[in-house]
């Protein structure tokens, strides 16, 4: 494992001092948890490297828009061609019950956009207005499923798919909050790389963050029983289970469980598991007020010197080195 995990804010972003500005379109009825996914994302970027992204919501008259939960939201200015000069990424935001009819200001504006070279987005069924815009002529997109044949129906020469998210070049739709997330993971990617991306992740989704070793590419499928065993290997990081312990609950002999993990990992199940011991050591190091010796107990370290060890190993500096942040407050369970 040596080298294979470096500090994630070690490496140049790809666009060094490069501030992208991203606009988000407020259609009515849009989708908040899918908005609020996309922002959080940006603004945790800023938090973890700053100055990397500025953000900005517009509505089509500039006034208040109504979310799908009832919220109000007032934009920050009304979108026209002006606002458009600024910006790399526009965002148009729909939701279950937004209206699919077509606006001629707004697919001006997108055609505008277009135009200019910015990137086109659609959270929920924003993809329908961009493809409505004759934007996704040779594009996979995603979209709510409810509005799936609608968008067939008008973009007849792009491929609507049944993904929770696409980005395609410089076409970027999602279908959920989710898939807004990971489309934001996406972009966010192809502009500063991965380690800001997966310090993202670590903040707003750490559970998922265990994973992300067991998927190089976003749409891998594991087979049944290991994803029981890295499930199993997951819940029980305090007192790891032995490799007989293993095979045994998930029902498959020990060479069998290694060779799903050489074949579909390239790593052995031993290696993996302190792997992720590791990494959830690293989180508890920077968000738990937890002392040393019992980050290194509660993933199944049995000596502050062997935890030393292998998170030196891992990471290629001491757990006494690593920054703690201490924002979160750790509980004891009795």
């Amino acid at each position: 494992m040596q080298g294979r995990n470096l500090r994630y804010l070690e490496g140049e972003p790809k666009e060094p001092g490069r501030l992208a500005r991203v606009g988000f379109l407020l259609l009515e009825h849009f989708s908040l948890p899918a908005f609020t996914q996309a922002l959080d994302t940006l603004v945790t970027a800023n938090l973890i490297r700053a100055q990397s992204f500025a953000t900005e919501t517009f509505s089509l008259d500039g006034e208040s828009v109504t979310s799908d939960l009832g919220l109000v939201i007032c934009p920050g200015a009304t979108l026209t061609s002006a606002q458009l000069s600024d910006l790399d990424l526009l965002v148009v935001c729909g939701g279950l019950r937004t209206p699919l009819h077509a606006m001629p200001e707004l697919t001006r504006l997108l055609q505008t956009a277009a135009d200019k070279g910015i990137a086109l987005a659609g959270l929920w069924n924003g993809a329908w207005f961009l493809g409505q815009a004759g934007l996704l002529d040779g594009y996979r997109c995603a979209i709510h499923p409810e509005n799936r044949a609608a968008l067939a129906e008008i973009a007849r020469h792009s491929e609507v798919t049944s993904e929770s998210y696409q980005a395609d070049r410089d076409r970027l739709t999602a279908a959920s909050p989710t898939g807004a997330f990971n489309l934001v993971l996406e972009w966010i990617n192809a502009r500063h790389g991965r380690e800001l991306v997966d310090a993202i992740v670590d903040i707003l989704a750490f559970e998922e963050s265990r994973f992300r070793r067991t998927r190089p590419a976003l749409h891998e499928k594991l087979s049944e029983p290991l994803r029981e065993a890295i499930n199993l290997m997951s819940a029980n990081i305090e007192e790891p289970l032995s490799q007989d312990q293993l095979s045994s609950y998930v029902g498959r002999s020990k060479r069998q469980i290694e060779r799903l993990f050489q074949e579909q990992l390239g790593t052995t199940p031993v290696r993996y598991y302190l792997e992720l011991r590791i990494t959830e050591s690293r989180r508890l190091l920077q968000h738990s007020s937890l002392p040393m010796y019992e980050v290194g107990l509660a993933c199944g370290f049995v000596s502050p010197s062997h935890f030393s060890k292998c998170y030196t190993s891992f990471y290629g500096y001491s757990p006494s080195k690593e920054a703690r942040h201490g924002c979160v407050k750790a509980q004891r369970t009795l």
